[in-house]
């Protein structure tokens, strides 16, 4: 998602927090995630450090939260007007899109980090996602599987982003679902969220 695009869906709220993920952006153009310190962002952008950490725990929550914002468009319309991989198509996109930036988030295992943040965001939206669509609760079994599915999912994002691999997105998300366990698969197709 280009910038501009992006500005308009952040409120003058967020605008602080559009302004440090701008300056993340452009530290990471130089410098390291881990190198990056909360400094070198206020200083960027032109914020006092009680600013950021008015917004933000740290600089991973910073990326957690723009991440958070790049994506809230791929999932707002799946399972009701879109697919899980017309979804996927969008995520992999937006991610592309800012490869940079992603590229250097996906690499950290600090606390706090995007990896883990992507699956709890992933997990969780397909739980809540099969939910809204069935009215029950994941069986346990079903959740075990979801569990180790979106965990792959995430690692080969992971993979597709900081080694470069030549998957377009549209690739990339025909690869995930082609992955989806037959379980799985089948409970999507039920709640209409892959195509028949």
């Amino acid at each position: 998602m280009e910038t501009k695009e992006l500005s308009k869906t952040i409120t003058s709220k967020d605008s602080i927090k559009f302004r440090l993920a701008n300056a993340m952006k452009e530290c990471l153009a130089t410098t390291s995630l881990e190198n990056i310190t909360v400094k070198q962002l206020t200083e960027t952008c032109g914020v006092s450090r009680q600013t950021f950490y008015r917004n933000f725990l740290d600089k991973y929550d910073l990326i957690n939260w723009y991440f958070d914002i790049l994506l809230a468009n791929s999932f707002d319309e799946m399972g009701s007007t879109e697919t899980v991989y017309e979804g996927l198509i969008k995520k992999f996109n937006y991610i592309n899109n800012e490869k940079l930036f992603f590229s250097a988030a996906f690499k950290s295992d600090s606390q706090n980090n995007l990896k883990e943040h992507d699956y709890e965001m992933i997990f969780n939206f397909y739980t809540n996602l099969l939910f809204r669509k069935t009215g029950t609760l994941l069986s346990m079994i079903d959740e075990s599987i979801l569990d180790m599915y979106c965990h792959s999912s995430i690692y080969m994002t992971v993979k597709w982003v900081t080694e470069d691999l030549p998957y377009s997105p549209e690739l990339l998300a025909k690869l995930l679902i082609s992955a989806l366990p037959v379980r799985l698969e089948k409970l999507f197709k039920q709640n209409g969220l892959l195509e028949k």
